[in-house]
């Protein structure tokens, strides 16, 4: 099969070399480039087109939690693009006695064409992309979710036709996914709600930050403690588990503290006619959504869950050499 021809496919040279560690790291219109050629992929996928852009390139995988979207798509997107996948547990890394990042980083340059790690602190990711000389991809930290919000954001325009004052209002614990949420939604005309309990709320100096994205978009951020209020009129309901890894812990508490943010069939039937449900998984079903919802005609759960395949199949495409 040979090489895909990137300039007939119209696929732009202007993102290569950079990594992709937040959302924040690209511009609206550079987001924007990422989701259409997303779509494209879809498209051309579902035909069964083999698509070689990135023959001969290894994209290694470092992994500190446990994944099964993140680590399925970004090896079957490797595969697809013609690559080849080297998925790496930190654990078996000399990173793990000692070895520096940066170390690492220069290192693992000399081998990779990209590298995609999912880990726990930000700085982690952010210490290998300013060392390394390839793209770096973010799997998901404890404070972003960059690869979930691009997915977030196809599946809401797959469904709307339109990013721009679509209404979606996120409902628990203000964690990375909704850090990332509320930064695509800045960036592309969304309003975006996102409704926690005191001690819950996102990171003000994100909300600040993203605000500041939206006043030039047209978007709007806004962050509330009721649920309800966040619901009226929204065409998306979008939750996220209430105790992630490392919190088990405070699994209880989390559990009394969110129960009044659940998305059940009252609160879709309070948002918009149209209105749909999303979850970047796993769910626990019945804490943060009832299976109704879940498995419900009006649930884009899988669409969402598909298409981190092809945002990831995207980001590799526009940014490996």
């Amino acid at each position: 099969m040979p090489e895909y021809d990137r300039a007939v496919a119209g696929i732009p040279d202007t993102l290569k070399g950079r990594s992709f560690t937040r959302v924040a790291d690209w511009s609206p219109d550079e987001l924007l480039t990422a989701l259409d050629l997303a779509d494209e992929l879809k498209v051309e996928r579902a035909r069964r087109r083999e698509l070689r852009i990135l023959p001969g390139r290894t994209v290694g995988l470092i992994f500190r939690k446990p994944s099964t979207r993140t680590r399925i798509s970004s090896e079957v997107g490797i595969a697809e693009l013609g690559g080849m996948a080297l998925y790496v547990p930190a654990a078996d890394l000399q990173l793990s006695r000692g070895e520096s990042t940066r170390d690492t980083a220069l290192v693992l340059s000399r081998f990779l064409s990209a590298i995609t790690i999912r880990t726990f602190d930000q700085t982690e990711v952010d210490e290998f992309a300013e060392h390394a000389t390839i793209p770096i991809v973010n799997g998901l930290t404890d404070t972003s979710h960059p690869l979930q919000a691009l997915a977030d954001a196809m599946t809401i325009r797959e469904r709307f036709g339109t990013l721009e004052g679509v209404r979606v209002a996120y409902l628990g614990d203000g964690n990375n996914v909704c850090h990332s949420l509320m930064r695509i939604a800045a960036r592309t005309g969304m309003h975006l709600v996102a409704a926690s309990p005191e001690g819950y709320l996102p990171d003000p100096v994100v909300v600040a930050s993203c605000r500041e994205d939206a006043a030039a978009s047209g978007a709007s951020i806004d962050v509330m403690v009721d649920p309800v209020e966040a619901v009226a009129g929204a065409r998306v309901l979008y939750t996220d588990v209430w105790t992630s890894m490392g919190q088990e812990d405070e699994r209880e508490q989390r559990l009394r503290d969110l129960a009044p943010y659940r998305i059940d069939a009252e609160k879709l039937a309070a948002a918009a006619p149209d209105a749909i449900a999303l979850h970047c998984l796993p769910a626990h079903v019945g804490e943060e959504i009832t299976a109704d919802v879940l498995y419900g005609d009006r649930s884009l759960v899988w669409d969402q869950a598909e298409n981190r395949l092809h945002v990831y199949k995207a980001v590799l495409a526009l940014t490996v050499r």
